[in-house]
């Protein structure tokens, strides 16, 4: 993993909203990166970057940092159906 990509990823991250979600492929087409390159991107990221708001294609949150994905989305509000978030409702902007 190049620091390139981990700042390109961190950069993307970032400018997501609070209470809004962007799904890994999402921000790989972006940077014409795959999906599993932004999810090892991601896991290297502090924790001042909001890692929590990039989730799975299927909303289910991210695993990396401990697993607190969930309750840092559910702390902004981010509405969740069953143990996904309700991507229809809450996908970037």
């Amino acid at each position: 993993m190049t620091i390139d990509v981990v700042s390109e990823v961190r950069a993307m991250v970032v400018r997501i909203p609070a209470g809004h979600v962007a799904a890994y492929g999402e921000i790989g087409r972006a940077l014409g990166i795959g999906p599993r390159q932004v999810g090892r991107a991601v896991g290297l990221l502090d924790d001042g970057v909001p890692w929590w708001r990039v989730v799975h294609a299927d909303g289910a949150p991210a695993t990396c940092h401990g697993g607190a994905a969930r309750a840092l989305l559910e702390a902004e509000g981010v509405p969740f159906r069953g143990n996904r978030v309700d991507m229809a409702k809450v996908g970037a902007k």
